[in-house]
């Protein structure tokens, strides 16, 4: 019988500054046979779980819980989960049991908890038994990374890129890593520091400086130093605002403390250096259409909304890159607005018929609902396969999507997808199983900030990421923080974010 290995998950990236709360209606969970069910979904679980088929052990399931990114989570929900995994817990090491396997997000919030992960991990050493089995796991990209996390894990690792095409892949490495210490009889340690430095979503990419530098940095001290089990550069989450918010390196290691340090002291330097380019000009949406409509092209030109970015916690539902669209009368334009409302309003409307109908902007800085006339092309269920099993919507969901009962549109030029259940626009597969044809789009609009990239950029013409009203700015001097750590770049002298491009 191969070694025994408890398995669970915790996925909740959390928006504190939505007036929203995350509750259990919210909430998806797989348990028991279920979550073994998860191997080949493409998810950190299916990376996980083709590791322990290839070594041969026992997987021991207990829950895995996950929203999509979302207001601050309900104390209740993580407490339920607590419950739940406790029990399993305290069998499986009643059982015996030879380590645990987490797929963590890192960034989540409660009504209760700014560090729900770092207690989880505490509450887990706590019971019996549990003190000195190896615990591994993975965690996303925009993780806030806690010093309780790095002193209660043996080793976690994150997602090396952004879009996070390399979610599964990442899962894998911090399993193999967990056979590597059961194999050798090896316990590494995680020394980990938080930077004063907050970069919005917008400036995390890892094509892009400052993350491209760090990761090729990181990358080099894998290679070189043997001592080195994984170092992992994290962008942090903007939206969640804790003391420990912002960018971070978590660097597992056999080797001592002062060793690793060194490493950490050479990673933030560069994050210094750099710390400018991790906020990027945005341009005015109309400044953008006019030079857009000014040059030669082929495929369609990008307009991307970061501040109503749905993979970050925002609603989905801003109307400004509509309105835009509608009032320079482009044609052969699309973009998808989430508004469960307006969807059932559609519900016994023939196809094919023209009305006056209020969709969008029900949320947040929003100017408001578009009212205008449309014609009722498509309606749906809203379930699709993802094209690429790699997209960075696979880390979040798995492969097989539900956007909830949809509706699709036509208003002058424009084609509008309206959705029940927010869907980040991570795959090209949302707009085609609703009749929509991204290629042949002359202009489309996309809630995201970079994560929309490995699906949109092979199509694209042109790409402009614009300044709009919404729960995501890029310009954090905006936020009204209360438990960030002060002073940090770019709220506070010297650091000053660079003007907004109104080209």
């Amino acid at each position: 019988m191969g070694l025994r290995i408890l398995l669970a998950g915790l996925y909740h990236e959390t928006h504190t500054f939505i007036d929203e709360i995350t509750r259990a209606d919210a909430v998806t969970t797989h348990r028991g046979e279920a979550l073994l069910a998860r191997r080949g979904d493409g998810s950190t679980i299916d990376g996980f779980l083709s590791v322990a088929a290839r070594e041969g052990w026992q997987v021991v399931p207990a829950l895995d819980i996950g929203a999509m990114p979302s207001g601050t989570l309900d104390h209740a929900v993580f407490e339920a989960f607590w419950n739940e995994f406790e029990v399993a817990a305290r069998r499986a090491l009643h059982d015996g049991l030879d380590g645990v396997w987490l797929g963590l997000h890192g960034a989540m919030v409660t009504t209760g908890s700014l560090d729900p992960e770092g207690e989880l991990l505490e509450r887990l050493r706590d019971l019996p038994g549990a003190g000195s089995l190896p615990v591994f796991g993975v965690f996303d990209l925009h993780a806030t990374f806690t010093q309780r996390m790095a002193r209660f894990a043996d080793a976690l690792v994150g997602y090396r890129k952004n879009p996070h095409t390399d979610a599964f892949e990442a899962a894998a490495l911090s399993a193999t890593l967990l056979g590597c210490a059961l194999s050798l009889g090896r316990r590494p340690r995680i020394v980990a520091r938080t930077y004063p430095i907050v970069w919005p979503p917008t400036g995390t990419g890892t094509d892009d400086l400052p993350m491209r530098a760090l990761s090729e940095d990181a990358r080099r001290i894998e290679r070189d130093d043997p001592a080195i089990w994984s170092v992992s550069i994290v962008g942090g989450y903007a939206f969640a605002d804790t003391p420990d918010t912002g960018v971070s390196v978590a660097i597992v290691t056999e080797g001592d403390e002062a060793h690793a340090s060194r490493y950490l002291e050479r990673l933030g330097a560069i994050a210094h250096e750099l710390r400018e380019a991790g906020v990027p000009q945005e341009w005015n949406i109309d400044a953008a259409i006019e030079n857009a409509l000014s040059a030669p092209r082929q495929g369609p030109v990008l307009i991307v909304e970061p501040a109503d970015n749905i993979g970050g916690g925002s609603p989905g539902d801003c109307t400004t890159v509509l309105r835009a669209f509608l009032r320079h009368r482009l044609d052969r334009a699309a973009v998808v607005i989430n508004d469960a409302d307006a969807v059932a309003a559609l519900a016994g409307v023939p196809l094919g018929t023209t009305l006056r109908l209020a969709f969008g902007g029900r949320h947040g800085p929003d100017p408001g609902p578009v009212e205008a006339e449309v014609t009722l092309r498509q309606r749906s269920d809203g379930r699709f396969t993802l094209e690429d099993r790699h997209s960075h919507l696979a880390a979040m969901r798995g492969i097989h999507i539900d956007m909830g009962p949809c509706a699709t549109l036509e208003a002058g030029g424009a084609t509008i997808l309206l959705t029940s259940l927010k869907t980040p626009p991570f795959d090209l597969g949302q707009l085609r199983s609703q009749g929509i044809v991204p290629e042949t789009c002359a202009f489309i609009g996309v809630k995201a900030a970079v994560a929309h990239r490995r699906a949109y950029q092979e199509i694209a013409a042109a790409s402009y990421t614009v300044a709009t009203p919404g729960a995501c700015p890029s310009d954090l001097t905006t936020l009204p923080y209360r438990h960030l750590r002060r002073p940090v770049f770019p709220l506070d002298p010297p650091f000053r974010p660079p003007a907004l491009s109104t080209r």
